[in-house]
């Protein structure tokens, strides 16, 4: 199976693609050519209709298929998956640009969701009383929603959309996926592998486009719920839209990760651990670490291991077996770049400077190599703000109780870390810092599909996470059955209110 890049990359509904009705289209740009490589649709009104109208009529079918028909089709798609996992990691390194090992471990770990949701029936199970009144049984259900909607980034143009379509499907739900303009042909892949699989036409469906497109995935009364994962300001934008439109929303936000390196830590593994965090898919990751907390005495040797390990690092094209890609266009490289001038501007100290970089890849690439500032302070726009590229700042304080409260004052809560061989110290980080994702030792703690994925504050716009049990609730809806069967006499008329006896 092949995706034409070349071509205009279309929608998707009942299992072909769908080229719509608007003229206007995007172009899609291989980031470490800065060539355009296609383009893709860009949806009107009409376009989304026709697609949610698809999910809209392929809805009570597969509402009703058996759970033993819809875990066949997860199982044969997860073996799809399995087997040609390399070809998406592919598609993903030509638009994205992260390195072809960073790729296929995104394509593994949202598989990881998809394994998770093979075993829907037993998450399904629903409850029951007998004879909770006389001869009066009670049992709870739960049941889909309807027509879904996922509005998925650039950065994760795979794994995020398989944090939640394998269980909206497997509970019976419909999908009306919207990737990122940037990074359009994933989903059609994915598309395409559903459809072999046998998942019956209009159950997964793919809306191509930019605002437009979402607004009307927000607003149509025909889509139950919204799942939205991006930058802090939209995420605002889709839950306050979506839920007055009588949407239940999932929208996760932006992040400023930190992690606290206690004066007990081992510094080698707390080298290790920045680097691989910061400067992994060119910290185009909501689980990056951009803020390095240093505690006590340690800063000195920790930021000299850390500048050894980065100067090592091999930045260039994702298809030659380097370290570090470009990033995804070139409007974010130079911005990511702006926040480097101005932090030095501020009086950081630049100790490996990004700015400066022979890549190995072409001269158009959009190129930004790793950067640490040192001596960063919470007043400096690298400090504040969601830079979301390859730049580490360092902030030295002297108690771990200063640690603590940087995270706790900032209005992020997506993901933390600690690096200490204190059990007290970790326990008692565990318990108190406000964030939805810790990490002891462990600088990316991006949960397994079991446990949910999801931050607080300004992170997390809703009160559910994604995938594990959280987003088989997200995806379906409580009912509750209450069953008498008469005796062959009747009861006769009572027109009290009815009383449990």
């Amino acid at each position: 199976m092949t995706v034409d890049t070349k071509a205009t990359v279309a929608h998707w509904l009942d299992n072909k693609p769908f080229g719509g009705t608007s003229e206007r289209t995007a172009p899609v740009t291989n980031p470490a050519t800065g060539r355009v490589t296609g383009q893709v649709a860009l949806a009107d009104v009409a376009d989304a209709r026709r697609v949610i109208e698809a999910a809209k009529a392929a809805f009570p079918a597969w509402r009703d298929t058996s759970l033993a028909k819809r875990t066949q089709i997860l199982f044969k798609f997860r073996e799809l998956l399995n087997a040609r996992k390399e070809e998406l990691a592919a598609i993903i390194t030509s638009e994205h640009g992260k390195v072809l090992s960073d790729a296929l471990g995104e394509v593994t770990r949202g598989q990881e969701v998809v394994e998770f949701a093979c075993g829907i029936p037993h998450l399904l199970k629903g409850g029951m009383t007998e004879n909770a009144s006389t001869k009066i049984d009670v049992a709870s259900i739960r049941q889909p929603l309807g027509p879904v909607a996922i509005i998925s980034p650039f950065n994760f143009p795979a794994m995020v959309p398989m944090w939640f379509f394998p269980i909206a499907i497997a509970t019976g739900n419909t999908v009306i996926l919207k990737p990122s303009e940037k990074v359009p042909t994933a989903a059609l892949w994915i598309a395409e592998l559903w459809a072999e699989a046998g998942l019956p036409a209009g159950v997964f469906n793919v809306l191509q486009g930019d605002k437009t497109a979402v607004d009307e995935l927000l607003t149509n009364p025909d889509v139950k719920s919204v799942s939205f994962v991006g930058s802090t300001p939209i995420a605002q934008y889709v839950y306050a839209t979506g839920t007055a439109h009588g949407k239940r929303v999932q929208a996760l936000g932006g992040a400023k990760n930190h992690a606290i390196v206690l004066p007990d830590a081992d510094l080698d593994l707390a080298a290790d651990a920045m680097v691989n965090a910061g400067f992994g898919s060119a910290g185009e990751r909501c689980m990056a670490i951009s803020v390095l907390v240093a505690v006590g005495d340690i800063a000195d040797e920790l930021v000299t291991k850390i500048k050894e390990r980065t100067e090592t690092l091999k930045i260039g094209d994702g298809t030659r077996g380097t370290d570090m890609g470009p990033l995804v266009t070139k409007a974010h490289r130079d911005r990511v770049a702006s926040y480097i001038d101005a932090g030095e501007e501020a009086g950081a100290t630049v100790v490996v400077d990004g700015r400066t970089l022979s890549a190995d890849g072409e001269a158009d690439g959009f190129w930004l190599g790793p950067t640490i500032l040192d001596n960063v302070t919470t007043d400096m726009k690298v400090y504040t703000d969601e830079i979301f590229g390859p730049v580490l700042s360092v902030v030295r304080v002297e108690t771990y109780d200063e640690a603590l409260e940087l995270i706790n004052n900032g209005p992020f809560g997506n993901g933390t870390a600690i690096f200490t061989n204190d059990g007290g110290a970790a326990r008692r980080f565990q318990n108190e810092v406000e964030v939805g994702m810790v990490g002891i030792n462990v600088p990316i703690p991006v949960p397994t599909a079991y446990y949910s994925f999801g931050g607080w504050k300004n992170s997390l716009f809703g009160d559910t996470h994604a995938h594990g049990t959280e987003g088989v609730h997200f995806f379906t809806r409580g009912k509750v059955v209450t069953t008498r069967w008469l005796d062959p006499s009747h009861g006769g008329i009572n027109l009290g209110f009815p009383q449990n006896n």
